[in-house]
């Protein structure tokens, strides 16, 4: 006897190994982030006015120190980013550290400018949760 089956559309992780799905956002917005932070750093060493001066803050630095952590960051943030859309997998990793730390200096950063460090944070975290449950990339397969 003949079983009538349709024929299985090929999957999409099948011997691929590009960047699909969540990963792909995530290496897009890890680029667009270290854009940002190199942009915002690049500000903060200048002395431009764009910050505002802090008074009695406990993570407080000096805006020339911000400055210097936030082009360095943005600098490994895009590299892992670019690494990510390669589909390495220290980009990923780096990724996901990256982005933390990301999250982490944007948290220290709020008093300076409060409305771009928690839209900055909540990217990062996006991008953690993004590169962290995608599992459909990196020749990963799944159980059929």
């Amino acid at each position: 006897m003949s079983q009538n089956t349709a024929p299985r559309p090929p999957r999409a992780d099948s011997g691929a190994t590009g960047v699909h799905g969540g990963t792909l956002f995530a290496g897009v917005l890890m680029v667009v982030i270290g854009i940002f932070d190199i942009l915002q750093g690049i500000a903060a060493i200048a002395k431009d006015d764009v910050y505002t001066r802090v008074g009695d803050y406990v993570y407080k630095f000096s805006l020339t120190g911000w400055g210097w952590t936030h082009l360095i960051l943005g600098v490994l943030v895009g590299l892992a980013g670019f690494g990510i859309l390669k589909g390495s997998e220290w980009g990923r990793m780096g990724g996901i550290v990256l982005a933390s730390l990301n999250a982490i200096a944007q948290f220290l950063f709020l008093p300076y400018h409060t409305w771009w460090a928690l839209i900055s944070m909540a990217i990062s975290i996006i991008v953690v949760w993004a590169l962290a449950t995608d599992d459909s990339s990196f020749g990963k397969s799944r159980a059929a």
